[in-house]
């Protein structure tokens, strides 16, 4: 079985997430990660299937960018396999006025001490820029990551709150 990465990009329209599926369900694609959002009119799906060839699914989406609106891109990737977490499960947020570096800076923080980000969405909304994180932390290291981020939200003028994640929620 073959383990490919797939993005489609492009101007938003109804029907792309229908589109794509269907191609995928018709070359016998398991489709088993995905994330797909709207960014500015903007459509922007990842995901990850198993299944046939990436010259097949190529060949498959091809239809979709005829027109130029979507790009399709597929890559074989090698499987990892199921991969437990790293560390202990946080939700970062973030918000204040739009500023060149917040993202940069915030994630330079985790970085530095052994964190990772799994999931980051962010959002401006007139003047109101907003950043939530999902983010794996080193055990034990909760209260001074919240320090440092505090530290670094206050140089920026922007508020932050570092929250454990609802185990329950996938």
């Amino acid at each position: 079985m073959n383990e490919l990465a797939i993005t489609v990009i492009g101007r938003d329209r109804p029907g792309i997430v229908a589109d794509v599926a269907e191609v995928l369900a018709r070359l016998g694609a398991n489709l088993t990660d995905s994330t797909m959002t709207r960014l500015r009119g903007h459509f922007a799906m990842t995901l990850i299937c198993v299944g046939p060839a990436a010259a097949d699914v190529e060949a498959g989406l091809a239809p979709l960018a005829a027109d130029g609106q979507l790009l399709a891109t597929v890559r074989a990737v090698t499987p990892d396999g199921a991969t437990p977490p790293t560390g202990e499960p946080y939700v970062l947020s973030v918000h204040g006025a739009d500023r060149m570096g917040i993202v940069a800076a915030m994630t330079r923080v985790l970085t530095d001490v052994g964190g990772n980000v799994t999931d980051l969405s962010t959002r401006l909304t007139g003047s109101l820029y907003v950043v939530v994180a999902e983010v794996e932390l080193p055990p034990n290291s909760s209260d001074e990551v919240a320090g440092r981020l505090a530290r670094k939200a206050a140089e920026l003028g922007v508020g932050v709150s570092l929250r454990p994640a609802d185990s329950d929620l996938l």
